[in-house]
């Protein structure tokens, strides 16, 4: 071990070692590593998924095509928690935490019977020895849902602790055991032990090699299964095809194939990157599906680029056969693996200003006094990594205050204990993707699991819906989304509601570890029932401005609402029916009433969140536009007052985040590289500033750690005024709105003066109208002076119509701002 040190840090390593074997190139060679494990392990997760919905499929055909036409989300959340469940698994086994007994005989018994990793090794072997029958097997799938059942409910004995919830429910999913519904008769599909083995070969072998889950990060882990969110489970329309496609071609996209020969056969290629988001196809793709006659000559043409994972061996799917397809954001955007070197600084610089007002002598309540949010959290990235800072500052203040360090118990270590404390107090997180919210619980459960406890209770923190639509207690009261003063509808009915709702919530989060599950989903119960009512309410007035285009009709519409209230039945009737508007397609909404929903965060004297963190979707304008409801950009100009048409997405959860905080709070946010630039920093930055923030530490340009290919921001902006502000690492006078040092963040102002001498320049729309020599050895499709010189000669009249052309590289490189390229102008022809 000490030599092992010693090679490790000695100072040649650190000093005079080649560059490459230096310890900081090391470290960063193993992160990369780190990111290279997690892209593949989420390519294979995706194609285990597949693997499953074609099992399952080919055991109870009849049942998953119902599934498919009428309940499509359940079918697909039931494929994705059989996945959740058996990576809790593999972390649980790698971590000797299952079953919940630790002598030897206990370990042997379950490995030998129960055992997720067992069991992988029994099929293969079995797949060594009878390589053609595997799919004709059946076994693994029972002794699954055997294993997912004593898991929820234990057995009785104390050998295996019942760890309860939702995850391992046999009812929450009855399809993955053969009922239509909870309580009908099981008949467990016969799903084959070669669809079983393929599965678990996705999640434990890596190039060939068995994967420790022990060696990875709870964030690893999230972020791979997020991979497999934003899908949807659907009939095939037509024959179809799976081919690489989405961002960098890594997504399965099917093809419907007879979609694609109705195309003209010059356009196919064109029209199928449209449809599936890819890039390029080889020139000899493009090729075969301009001459293909039929589906089959498509499929062939398409067999250099199908995707194994949804089209095994290029096999096309006959219409009706159910399939996994990609939403359009999904193949746009892809995932990326969010790591703890990235999520560990911001959590931290967001925690500064509330441990500096805790003080370092702040007792334990003080610390779990602490409220911490991510309002797009995803797979739960940023509160994993806020669980263990917080934890680790709650485990500093027992150490201060030996008095108040509880009894530990025997499968709890202080680190552990203090993590499931924090995980149940201070933690709270928003998505609108309910997927991702199982998701999210998933990652804290793996980071606060014990061996002999049930899962940590999360309901009340981790909620569903869209952080940027709402109301507050007062616009609920008012039944208006307007903040200006008029008479209360429901004063007294909302604070008698959320009182009561808060009294449930408090019992949760004050209960104690050995509290059981149970009781704590009777508390959420009360609460749930408490709030309905308010979330209706509020629901209701949200609606009446997406039913609306106009402001007149808006505002025509909640006056309606109001007269209604007149007349109690009446009134509640008209709040069903606006209310359920939002449930249609296409982008169904539901709002997040943030007041309602965490009403303890905001009843304190100082309400709002000490940090808020986390990694807001991208979206631009037209991302933002069509990937949401109708109106839904002019909604969040609506609420934030000043905001342009033009602004990222990420502006608006700025303010929001700002809006959330508590005097002297923090937000830590990653966000595109344009946050400091345009209408973005105008909309969100020079707002939140101007409202009273200070931006306390910003890094610009962040290449995105791994593959992706992507530069971010980082802010932090503190609600109230904090001196020595750090940008890109050094320490400066002001941040502005600019994401520089200085004072300045309007805009700058125009001058009427100079009207009419100042201007934008020519567009040329495409470098074919230039001559360039330059360019035409880069390779780009201008052509030479020499063709310049020609056409001139040919006709002197072309003179007329070719111009010197000066632009920004000539501006920038050249002293004497002297041309070398000439342009085609047709003028007004």
């Amino acid at each position: 071990m000490l030599g092992a040190l010693k090679l490790l840090l000695d100072r040649i390593r650190l000093f005079n070692d080649a560059e490459s074997r230096r310890l900081p190139a090391l470290l960063m060679a193993s992160r990369r590593a780190q990111a290279s494990v997690s892209a593949t392990l989420a390519t294979q997760v995706l194609g285990a998924l597949h693997d499953l919905l074609r099992g399952l499929h080919a055991a109870a055909p009849d049942a998953t095509a119902v599934l498919a036409r009428q309940r499509p989300e359940h079918l697909y959340e039931g494929l994705l928690a059989m996945l959740m469940r058996l990576v809790f698994l593999l972390y649980a086994e790698d971590r000797g935490l299952i079953p919940s007994r630790d002598d030897p005989a206990s370990r042997t018994f379950y490995e030998a019977n129960y055992g997720v990793r067992g069991l992988h090794a029994r099929l293969g072997e079995d797949a060594a020895l009878h390589p053609d029958t595997m799919d004709e097997r059946r076994g693994a799938w029972h002794q699954l849902l055997v294993l997912f059942r004593l898991v929820h409910t234990g057995d009785g004995s104390g050998w295996m602790r019942g760890r309860g919830g939702k995850l391992f429910n046999p009812a929450s999913f009855p399809f993955l055991q053969g009922q239509d519904v909870a309580g009908d008769p099981i008949r467990i599909p016969p799903i084959s032990d070669g669809c079983v083995l393929r599965i678990l070969d996705g999640l434990l072998l890596l190039k060939g090699e068995r994967l420790s889950y022990r060696a990875l990060d709870v964030e690893q882990i999230g972020s791979v299964y997020e991979t497999v969110m934003g899908f949807t489970a659907e009939p095939a329309a037509a024959a179809s095809i799976a081919i690489e496609a989405g961002k960098r071609n890594r997504t399965p996209v099917f093809v419907d194939l007879p979609a694609l020969l109705a195309q003209p056969g010059n356009e196919r290629g064109t029209w199928l990157k449209q449809a599936t988001e890819r890039g390029k196809f080889p020139p000899k793709v493009e090729k075969a599906l301009a001459a293909a006659k039929d589906e089959a000559a498509l499929a062939a043409a398409l067999g250099e680029v199908f995707d194994k994972r949804g089209s095994p061996d290029a096999r096309v799917w006959p219409a009706g056969t159910p399939l996994l397809q990609p939403t359009d954001e999904r193949r746009r955007t892809g995932s990326h693996y969010t790591p703890r070197d990235l999520t560990g600084p911001i959590v931290r610089h967001a925690l500064e200003p509330a441990f500096t007002r805790i003080s370092p002598a702040a007792t334990p309540e003080d610390v779990l006094s602490l409220k911490v949010c991510d309002p797009a959290m995803g797979s739960g990235a940023f509160l994993v990594e806020a669980c263990r800072q917080l934890g680790a500052r709650l485990v500093e203040a027992w150490r201060v205050h030996e008095d108040k360090r509880p009894v530990l118990p025997p499968d709890e270590d202080e680190e552990l204990h203090a993590r499931r404390l924090v995980a149940q107090r201070c933690l709270y997180g928003v998505d609108r993707n309910p997927m991702a919210v199982d998701l999210a619980r998933l990652s804290l459960w793996l980071a606060t699991l014990a061996r002999d406890h049930e899962f940590t209770f999360l309901d009340h923190a981790l909620r569903c819906g869209d952080s940027l639509v709402g109301l507050s207690r007062a616009q609920v009261e008012r039944l208006d989304w307007a903040d200006q003063a008029q008479p209360s509808l429901f004063s007294s009915f909302v604070s008698a509601r959320l009182e009561r709702a808060a009294a449930a919530r408090s019992e949760i989060r004050a209960a104690g570890d050995d509290v059981a599950l149970f009781e704590q989903e009777r508390r959420q119960a009360l609460a749930e029932k408490e709030l309905a009512d308010l979330r209706r309410a509020g629901n209701a007035a949200v609606a009446q401005f997406f039913g609306h285009g106009k402001d007149k009709a808006r505002r025509t519409a909640l006056d309606q609402l109001h007269e209604a209230g007149l007349d109690t039945t009446r009134l509640w009737t008209a709040i069903d029916v606006a209310a359920a508007t939002l449930r249609t397609e296409p982008h169904p909404l539901q709002p997040f009433h943030w007041e309602l929903e965490f009403p303890e965060v905001f009843a304190d004297p100082t309400p709002g969140f000490d940090a808020i963190v986390g990694n807001p979707p991208f979206a631009g304008k037209n991302t933002l536009i069509n990937g949401n409801r109708e109106h839904y950009l002019p909604w969040l100009q609506a609420v934030h007052p000043g905001a342009h048409g033009n602004a990222d997405l990420v502006a608006h959860f700025v303010r929001r985040a700002f809006a959330l905080l508590r005097p002297g709070g923090c937000f830590g946010l990653i966000a595109t590289n344009t946050v400091g630039q345009g209408d973005t920093r105008d909309s969100g930055l020079r707002a939140v500033l101007a409202a009273g923030g200070t931006i306390v530490r910003a890094v610009r340009r962040l290449p995105w750690p791994g593959e992706a290919a992507v530069v971010v921001s980082v802010v932090h902006v503190v609600k109230g005024t904090m001196a020595s502000p750090v940008l890109d690492g050094r320490q400066v006078r002001r941040i502005s709105a600019y994401l520089v040092e200085g004072d300045l963040d309007d805009s700058p102002a125009q001058l009427v003066a100079n009207e009419g001498k100042v201007f934008v320049g020519m567009y040329l729309l495409g470098l074919g109208f230039t001559f360039d020599d330059e360019a035409v050895r880069r390779g780009k499709p201008a052509s030479p002076v020499a063709e310049m010189h020609r056409l001139i000669a040919k006709d002197p009249r072309n003179a007329e119509r070719i111009f010197p052309y000066l632009g920004g590289e000539e501006v920038n490189t050249d002293p004497h701002h002297a041309h070398r390229r000439w342009c085609i102008d047709f003028d007004d022809f």
